[in-house]
């Protein structure tokens, strides 16, 4: 009783209190024709919402999203079905889906007249425009009557999940000389004769047991040279996503740490489909996704999928302790890095094995500056410790074309791979 009662709007509980007073006058001066029509506007507000709690109980509806996973700036749809059981009549239904900002705008649908015999289909598009997990919901119902005197609120579905993956842009080309494009590893090989297999050599440094000196290639080089016994050649290539907010500017879709997320996503797929196993790690070695060569669609989904639900990290620094790339070529994705972030990511790689760095100026996200001669003075002393470091690196900014900054970076892997054969 007092559950039906709480759907009575304004209009209704004022006709319910303009009943009781007419009843009440027609006592006091015995009117008996006042009392009828007191009895009548008393009776049609309890009437209608008894009704309309009754309909309440009696809505049914489905949802679907098509697809489940989408890419940001591709469109989706969502579809319901909305039903009613048993054929007591329904007053007006207001339908409101919950749906995010990064989704689009909020549907409404109104629906007169439900049918009993058939369900309504209704649909509403998405134009996601922010990777994540999103959560589409819930969906609620207000039941009204014709003559606004009550209405109910009903919860009939509530949220789906929808996986919004970063966008994937097509890039053309491989780098070429020692190392990817031509099936090397890109590391400083050396067959030294008959019955002895080739070893991994790089520059000595400090602290390195003299007993791995190399001193063939010692002799070749005229420089000290050692085994790289302890970290052998697994192939493939390894992207590395620097994903800390500290390194990042900018909010929301334009956020350069999205830029990083999708070009990252980019390369992977990239090599993943020209035959090349790759492995994604997380700018503190943590590995995301590996993924083999020889990998369909599915690992694409792994990469993916992975890249819609990762959140930026909270550590200001690189903290690495062992080369990230266990041996591999690297692609670095990166932010905005100290000098003791270049020198952790560089201290651990072999100089023989093929480092390159997309390196973002972060501060053009925020001002929307994206000219040479506006690039940070720390963006600059950057790309000069790594290069110093024998990285390879491009410097991107809000507006850079990411197949542009891969052929790019393909052109500058070219010429460091020149250099190191030429090195031998």
């Amino acid at each position: 009783m007092l559950r039906a009662l709480s759907g009575l709007t304004t209009r209704g509980r004022c006709l319910l209190a303009a009943g009781v007073a007419a009843a009440a006058c027609s006592f006091v001066l015995n009117e008996r024709d006042l009392l009828r029509v007191a009895v009548f506007v008393i009776a049609l507000p309890l009437l209608v919402a008894f009704f309309i709690s009754a309909t309440r109980l009696r809505l049914g509806a489905a949802r679907s999203l098509r697809p489940e996973r989408v890419s940001v700036g591709s469109p989706g749809e969502v579809q319901l079905e909305l039903w009613r059981n048993g054929r007591l009549p329904a007053g007006e239904v207001l339908l409101e889906d919950g749906v995010p900002y990064a989704l689009g705008s909020r549907p409404r649908f109104v629906v007169e007249r439900l049918p009993h015999d058939r369900r309504v289909a209704l649909r509403y598009p998405l134009q996601p425009v922010l990777r994540g997990i999103q959560q589409v919901g819930p969906l609620r119902a207000t039941i009204t009557d014709p003559f606004g005197l009550c209405e109910f609120e009903r919860e009939l579905i509530a949220h789906s999940r929808l996986v919004v993956v970063p966008k994937v842009v097509g890039l053309w080309g491989l780098p070429s000389g020692a190392g990817i494009g031509a099936g090397d590893d890109g590391s400083i090989r050396l067959h030294a004769g008959q019955g002895e297999s080739d070893v991994i050599v790089r520059q000595y440094r400090q602290g390195d047991d003299l007993r791995k000196v190399h001193w063939r290639s010692t002799a070749r080089r005229d420089e000290i040279m050692v085994r790289v016994e302890e970290r052998p050649w697994r192939g493939g290539t390894t992207v590395l996503l620097d994903h800390r907010a500290a390194a990042h500017h900018g909010t929301g879709p334009a956020a350069s740490l999205e830029w990083a997320v999708s070009f990252a996503a980019s390369v992977a797929l990239h090599l993943r489909r020209s035959g090349h196993r790759v492995r994604l790690i997380t700018e503190h070695g943590l590995t995301l996704a590996d993924t083999p060569g020889e990998g369909g669609e599915h690992y694409d989904n792994v990469v993916l999928d992975v890249l819609a639900a990762l959140q930026p990290a909270h550590q200001r620094d690189i903290t690495l302790g062992h080369d990230p790339a266990e041996g591999q070529e690297l692609i670095a994705v990166l932010g905005t890095v100290s000098n003791e972030s270049v020198h952790e990511l560089s201290r651990y790689r072999p100089r023989g094995i093929r480092s390159l760095a997309v390196l973002l100026d972060t501060p053009g996200w925020s001002s929307g500056v994206n000219r040479p001669e506006n690039r940070a003075a720390a963006t600059e002393e950057s790309v000069a410790l790594l290069r110093a470091a024998g990285w390879g690196v491009v410097v991107a900014g809000p507006g850079s074309p990411m197949p542009q900054v891969w052929a790019e970076l393909c052109q500058t892997a070219t010429r460091r791979g020149t250099l190191i054969g030429g090195g031998l």
